[in-house]
């Protein structure tokens, strides 16, 4: 009998939008995506894996004049940054969709011109409040605060009234239709509680939609009717079907939609499984399988926002551990669909425990003794004993129930089952004791069935690792000597295999050295790719720490001077005269001052470590040099597009300021 073809699978995150820089919550959507491509992959499906930037609307217009530059070329600089963030977290999507790109906007035009042909789009007139943050409307059942004003709920920021003429969306001819399809569908949103939170919404009734801005030029204009923009959710919903090929590769749209998970993030729950599912019945085509709500990672009990300045810096962690530890704790640490409050001391204790202590300390001593007893390769082993045998059949229950928690996309479970099984191994070498059969000749068999075990231990894990750690799945299994990469092995039929009779065992490395927590967050402002001033410590990442022995004490100790750069090295930096128009403190920074600086031909903002010296009104006017074209970075939440040039003295930071009238911008060389 024919064995019968799994089913593509088809795995979205949100599209970002380009009006910040990423953070925690970015990186957790794609991790989780790419995570079930990799295990997709693994378990013989084919998989198409789509994540991208929103680029589009209000905010980005806004952002764009702020920063003097056209829309497009602020997404154009923005996008990198979410693009170079996904490379970094080891994700690999198979397409990185921008709105901006002529694929998507025909593809939009085309939908929205049906829609409009068959009656579901007409034109009239809409006056409502309007959230200019989140760009969306509010809802009549918003109730007006004392002052006459109405508060986003999803953001908590004033909204404001626009009337203006648009083409509206006839949601409400929807409402049964979405109704009757949560009920046959019940998996359609998850988890359950959102679910119920959607179908309460929708049968509260629905009105028609606005989907067009006349205010709002950066966007997809309306074929026909270029005064009106396509309102952004209705541009940015369809990216899904736009990535997978929707009018331009029909082969391909075919084999993959409907997608078969839509991850997305709770304040967005609304547009995913009301909005955009009207939009797709409207349309003619299938709706998505499941749309998966996760919950908010939360700093301090409080959602993370730009406003709050409560943003985790994701390149801070990875800059430390490199992507497996986050990976794994961000998925290890909660249930997706619940909230979590990502603390540095809980992310430190897993890094410690479970991965240096538990699968680093596995594979290194398991390692070791194979290359020190038995100069490096897998010997033949004496009779299997019940012991052993127990391993062999746990691991066969732990793949069984972990591929079931990777299918039904509850990782944290799976990674929980995994690590049930690495405790069991260690468990078992330390009931049999290798090091102590060593001593005995006659005991080599014994001491070769040991080792063989945790060997084969380890080849398991490695395959079941994969797709959450894969950077360190595979550094096992070229530990293990076997060939190839690991992601090529396939879950079904993977058994407890030892690696071959013979086969070399590579010295291992430290798979995961132990943080010290302290020292840590001693450099936790310290963006990864910048070197801007560390707060703590005001010395420049590359200044190596302070040491005992100096002849001098570390109030006057200075670092050596660096080494020769020639003069093309140092034009390449753009020393600007800088003008500070706004200063304030960075909440919660002792040190730290968020300035707004003028340079001439455009404005900025800059954080610098300046706070103990200066106080805000006595930066106010001041004129001092600025790195103006040092990348971005993000420190204690807030994005930083500068450096300010000051010496250090003992434990304080001194700028140079110029007494002479000269204007901002000015170069400095």
């Amino acid at each position: 009998m024919e064995k019968k073809s799994k089913p593509p699978f088809y795995v979205t995150t949100p599209i970002y939008y380009v009006n910040g820089v990423p953070h925690i919550g970015h990186a957790y959507t794609t991790i989780i995506a790419d995570t079930l491509s990799r295990f997709m992959k693994m378990n013989g499906r084919d998989v198409f894996f789509l994540t991208g930037t929103d680029e589009h609307g209000q905010k980005v217009e806004k952002a764009a004049s702020e920063n003097g530059l056209e829309p497009q070329a602020w997404a154009d600089r923005v996008v990198v940054r979410f693009m170079d963030l996904a490379r970094d977290l080891a994700c690999e999507p198979d397409f990185f969709i921008r709105t901006t790109m002529e694929l998507h906007e025909k593809g939009v035009q085309k939908l929205f011109l049906k829609l409009l042909d068959q009656g579901d789009i007409y034109k009239g007139e809409y006056k409502g409040w309007y959230c200019v943050p989140d760009e969306s409307f509010l809802t009549e059942d918003v109730p007006l605060e004392k002052d006459g004003t109405k508060i986003c709920p999803d953001c908590g920021r004033k909204a404001q009234v626009v009337s203006e003429e648009t083409y509206f969306f006839r949601l409400s001819a929807y409402q049964q239709k979405l109704l009757d399809h949560y009920a046959s569908h019940p998996q359609f949103v998850r988890p359950q509680s959102r679910m119920n939170e959607v179908t309460s919404f929708v049968r509260g009734g629905l009105k028609d939609l606005s989907i067009t801005r006349t205010t709002v030029k950066w966007g997809i204009p309306v074929p026909g009717d270029p005064a009106h923009t396509i309102y952004v959710w209705f541009d940015a919903l369809h990216n899904y079907v736009t990535g997978a090929g929707y009018d331009r590769d029909p082969a391909h749209f075919e084999k993959f939609w409907p997608a078969s998970v839509q991850l997305i993030a709770k304040d967005i729950l609304r547009f995913h499984a009301v909005f955009w599912p009207a939009f797709l019945l409207a349309s003619g085509l299938p709706l998505p399988e499941c749309v998966f709500c996760h919950g908010w990672w939360l700093k301090d009990e409080a959602k993370m926002s730009k406003s709050k300045g409560n943003v985790l810096d994701p390149y801070v962690l990875l800059k430390a551990m490199g992507p497996d530890p986050l990976r794994y704790f961000l998925l290890r640490e909660v249930p997706i669909g619940l909230d979590g409050n990502f603390s540095h001391e809980a992310f430190i204790r897993r890094l410690n425990s479970d991965l240096a202590n538990d699968l680093g300390n596995l594979v290194s001593r398991s390692l070791t003794m194979i290359r020190n007893y038995f100069n490096g390769t897998i010997p033949e082993p004496g009779p299997e004993e019940p012991a052993d045998a127990d391993i062999r059949k746990a691991f066969d229950e732990t793949r069984d129930r972990a591929v079931a928690h990777y299918e039904s996309y509850t990782l944290n479970k799976s990674l929980e089952e995994i690590w049930a099984f690495i405790t069991a191994v260690n468990k078992y070498l330390a009931d049999n004791a290798p090091w102590k059969l060593h001593k005995d000749p006659a005991l080599r068999p014994r001491l070769a069935r040991v080792l063989r075990t945790a060997a084969a231990a380890l080849r398991g894990t490695a395959v079941l690792v994969a797709p959450v750690m894969p950077g360190s799945a595979q550094k096992i299994w070229e530990y293990l000597g076997e060939p190839g990469t690991v992601r090529d092995i396939r879950f079904e039929g993977l058994a407890f295999d030892s690696p071959g009779l013979g086969q070399a065992i590579r010295a291992p490395e430290p798979l995961f050295p132990r943080v010290d927590l302290q020292a840590f967050l001693a450099e936790e402002t310290i963006p990864a790719k910048e070197p801007v001033m560390d707060e703590e410590t005001q010395k420049s990442p590359e200044q190596p720490p302070a040491t005992t022995g100096s002849s001098r004490t570390t109030e006057t100790a200075e670092p050596p001077v660096k080494p020769l750069v020639t003069y093309e090295e140092f034009a390449r930096m753009d020393l600007r005269v800088a003008h500070v128009i706004e200063a304030a403190r960075v909440e919660k920074a002792k040190k730290l001052l968020r300035l707004k600086i003028d340079l001439g031909t455009e404005q900025r903002q800059i954080v610098a470590g300046v706070a103990e010296t200066y106080s805000p009104e006595q930066l106010l006017g001041k004129k001092f040099i600025v790195i103006a074209n040092l990348q971005p970075a993000v420190i204690r939440g807030v994005e930083s597009q500068g450096m300010l040039l000051a010496a250090v003295s003992g434990e304080k930071a001194v700028i140079p300021f110029f007494e002479a009238d000269v204007p901002a911008g000015a170069k400095v060389k």
